[in-house]
């Protein structure tokens, strides 16, 4: 699924970002149009680049670094910085044993779903540092999912944890010319198909598993590693690689029309 990105305009823009742990990914909207997207290694060159921008309203997401922190490094802002914990209110429901252990990224991009796809089910697949695959339910309600190694973390695994297995590194494997056979002939190309024909395995294993129960069920990819991945998942899907900046920016125009209507609580 391919979203339109406008040029930027002179004026008021709300800004998220998405902290991760080597970059930050940002998006600009005009209320729910998103504008423009960019990846940063830092967050002083972020912060340079905002010197020559307007902007109206902030949301961050991060999974590792703690709200106070995220606060002072953007301090120099002209404007009030909501950072996503357990305690923000999000336009969805959670029906989660443990909702104060529940990443911020796995909120953001449930919420960018309902955004996308309101009152239909859906199934959020994220190929980042971890897999992650959650369903919301028509009732814009998160039900729940997964959490399984990704990518990289795998064959970083297999490497730590033996003796004589080297360190492979995804950049380095064509799959869109040559994927990799089930019958591998060597031990590089061995551990290139375990990885990469098991996590395939199990993604549209997760697929089927959910179409078998809600047929109707809208599967959403994003992350990084979507792109390995995308022409071999059974369609239909959508691959949305924005899909936490959107959750993002829903989240945070829900917690200034809560503040401008005296609204408490999430929904």
């Amino acid at each position: 699924m391919e979203l339109e990105h406008k040029s930027p305009v002179a004026i008021p823009l709300n800004l998220v970002i998405d902290w991760g742990n080597s970059s930050l990914k940002t998006g600009w909207f005009d209320e729910s149009t998103l504008l423009e997207t960019k990846r940063y290694v830092s967050v002083d060159t972020l912060l340079t680049e905002l010197k020559q921008r307007i902007v109206k309203q902030v949301i961050v997401s991060s999974t590792n670094r703690p709200a106070d922190e995220i606060r002072a490094r953007l301090i120099g802002l002209q404007t009030d910085v909501w950072v996503l914990d357990a305690q923000t209110a999000v336009p969805i429901r959670k029906a989660y044993d443990t909702p104060a252990t529940l990443g911020a990224d796995r909120v953001a991009s449930a919420v960018g779903a309902v955004t996308l796809f309101p009152g239909e089910p859906c199934l959020v697949i994220d190929l980042g540092t971890c897999l992650t695959a959650d369903f919301v339910d028509g009732d814009a309600t998160f039900q729940g999912g997964l959490i399984s190694p990704g990518l990289r973390m795998r064959f970083r695994a297999m490497h730590e944890q033996t003796a004589r297995l080297p360190m492979l590194e995804v950049t380095n494997i064509d799959v869109a010319a040559n994927w990799p056979m089930v019958l591998a002939k060597n031990t590089r190309q061995a551990m290139e198909s375990g990885v990469l024909n098991g996590l395939l395995f199990e993604l549209n294993g997760l697929i089927e598993y959910y179409r078998s129960r809600w047929p109707n069920v809208v599967v959403l990819v994003c992350g990084g590693d979507a792109s390995f991945f995308e022409s071999r998942l059974k369609p239909p899907i959508f691959v949305v690689p924005e899909l936490v900046l959107i959750g993002l920016n829903r989240i945070l125009r829900h917690n200034v029309e809560n503040l401008q209507t005296g609204t408490p609580g999430n929904k």
